[in-house]
């Protein structure tokens, strides 16, 4: 019977692993076509290392990843868009540690600005219980806004520069499940892993967030 249940026990684990190896390949190879489509190059390896782009996503964790890399040219916006995920550890009552992962579809691109560190989230739950120990948000002349979306930067005059009224009016129309950040000469769009054949809206998104930075920021902030 022992023998038994360990060979069942064999047989679920070797099916899982084949499944995960497949869903893995099956996304790659899908991403691959997807880059073909928009005149993108792909690798299934992160080889520009995206980890080092100084977002503040990009460090949670207890451990992270990149992978699955698209880059080049989309209308005229230089991008790259990979797969990032990150884990954190728990230890139960009987020491057994797990993982619990978390994956996104991210979008990076470039401006001609040297900008503060800048993050814009919809408000939840999170965002509220972090106001109310004191880790509050930027407020902005608009209510509506405010109640909609969490804007955290240690440079608040940079944060009012960026999110005038043309910006904040785009902002409250995109999808409420995109994110993003600014830090230096970098924009980031994420949001939850999305299928290969949905990621056309997540670089447009950039690509409008891109165009909705204000003028002043150039003048205000230009690149040493």
């Amino acid at each position: 019977m022992e023998i038994g249940v360990f060979v069942l026990f064999g047989l679920v684990a070797l099916a899982g692993a084949y499944a995960a190896y497949y869903f893995r390949k099956k996304r790659r190879e899908e991403l691959a076509a997807m880059a073909f489509r928009l005149g993108l190059e792909f690798s299934s390896d992160d080889p520009f290392g995206c980890l080092t782009y100084p977002f503040a996503l990009l460090t949670k964790g207890d451990g992270r990843g990149a992978e699955n890399v698209m880059w080049g040219t989309w209308q005229n916006m230089p991008v790259r868009e990979f797969d990032y995920w990150y884990y954190e550890e728990s230890t139960d009552s009987n020491g057994n540690r797990s993982r619990t992962y978390h994956r996104f579809s991210c979008a990076v691109t470039e401006i001609d600005a040297a900008c503060s560190h800048l993050t814009i989230d919809r408000e939840n739950l999170l965002t509220g219980l972090a106001d109310h120990i004191g880790l509050h948000d930027i407020e902005f002349e608009s209510a509506d806004f405010n109640r909609a979306f969490n804007v955290k930067s240690k440079d608040r005059k940079f944060a009012n520069d960026i999110v005038d009224a043309r910006m904040m009016q785009w902002l409250e129309q995109t999808d409420g499940g995109f994110h993003f950040e600014v830090c230096g000469k970098w924009l980031l769009a994420f949001g939850k892993k999305r299928r290969p054949d949905d990621l056309i809206p997540l670089i447009g998104t950039l690509q409008q967030f891109r165009e909705h930075v204000p003028r002043v920021v150039y003048e205000l902030y230009p690149v040493a």
